[in-house]
């Protein structure tokens, strides 16, 4: 197998950049979302924008060009919102913000807490224009979020996590360390698709083919077998790079919407998510969800040589290094308060 396209999102949830060579690390590909987007309550709190309520996520279009994020709102053809002279221009964003001076602001992702940055009135009356409502730009800095549930591959069983608690209690310390954590992408610093289920996916339309983009990827394999990647637990790529493949991606309304008018798309295309959860809800611990993708984390560590060896490129090969004959299991929760933590540092 080998890989045909690969993604990255410099800021959440709006348009992803498709590249053709990608630098691998532990919190995905080099500059994924460590920048986010956030509604301005009226109590002042932050609340996360995410594609899947707010389908007008698709109307921002970024490139990254020398130390910067460009950043284009495309109006569509039908307007959302009033016409702002913001609209019209092109947002630069420093990939790298001084972080001093910036307001700090507190942002829960999926109950996986962090103290971010705001990068202030600049972009965020610029965002605010163009999405008709207040809106704050977030970047993650020298924050991390933590690996919630099992998904990451250095989690503990659960007999080990009781020895381990027990071991601490007498010690008299009870101190955590997470070896895994992440930036602002949602339970995993990568995400892997194939195209042979994609086009499982697209002969469920009538009207055409679904675009590999509205899924969201970061890695995508041309693949063997539609679904055979629900049961991959390590892929190499190009011989070099492992990555440990710990859970399915179960998937929302995000699926549905057109990108052009930032609407839910009319017709069929408006329906891929129906036709998915069709045969498609096949994990025990998200009954009500459908899978396609696997979420994943890069287990082997930078190349001491040096000189571009953390990259992979499209064309680059890939091998399924270990599968297993059963599906994973969601465990990450996402709807209970009383999980929501902060990442604790040793």
């Amino acid at each position: 197998m080998k890989i045909t396209e690969l993604w990255v999102y410099p800021i959440k949830a709006i348009r992803g950049i498709q590249l053709t060579s990608a630098r691998l690390g532990p919190q995905g590909i080099r500059h994924d979302r460590r920048f986010m987007l956030c509604r301005i309550e009226e109590s002042g709190d932050l609340t996360k924008i995410q594609l899947s309520r707010y389908p007008q996520c698709t109307l921002f279009a970024q490139e990254i060009v020398g130390e910067s994020i460009h950043v284009k709102y495309l109006t569509p053809p039908e307007p959302l919102v009033p016409s702002k002279p913001e609209q019209a221009t092109v947002l630069e964003v420093p990939l790298e913000p001084e972080l001093e001076g910036l307001e700090k602001a507190d942002v829960n992702l999926h109950q996986s807490l962090v103290v971010a940055y705001r990068m202030g009135p600049k972009y965020d009356a610029w965002f605010s224009a163009c999405f008709g409502f207040d809106t704050a730009l977030v970047f993650i800095g020298d924050g991390r979020r933590s690996v919630l549930g099992t998904f990451s591959p250095n989690a503990q069983t659960a007999a080990k996590s009781w020895l381990s608690s027990m071991t601490s209690y007498v010690a008299g310390s009870t101190a955590e360390t997470d070896e895994d954590w992440l930036t602002f992408t949602d339970c995993a610093p990568y995400l892997v698709t194939t195209e042979q289920s994609l086009k499982n996916v697209s002969a469920r339309l009538a009207t055409g083919e679904v675009e590999m983009g509205a899924f969201r990827p970061n890695v995508v394999v041309d693949g063997e077998a539609e679904w055979d990647e629900d049961f991959w637990t390590e892929l190499s790529l190009n011989r070099r790079h492992k990555l440990a493949l710990t859970k399915n991606c179960n998937r929302c309304t995000s699926l549905n919407v057109d990108y052009n008018t930032g609407r839910t798309a009319q017709g069929e295309r408006g329906t891929v998510l129906k036709k998915l959860m069709s045969d498609r809800r096949v994990d025990t611990g998200a009954k009500h969800s459908s899978v396609f993708g696997r979420y994943g984390f890069l287990t082997s560590g930078p190349n001491p040589n040096g000189n571009g060896s953390d990259e992979v490129s499209v064309g680059d090969s890939v091998d399924v290094v270990a599968r297993t004959d059963k599906r994973a299991v969601w465990d990450w929760p996402i709807k209970d308060p009383g999980a929501a933590r902060y990442y604790r540092r040793a």
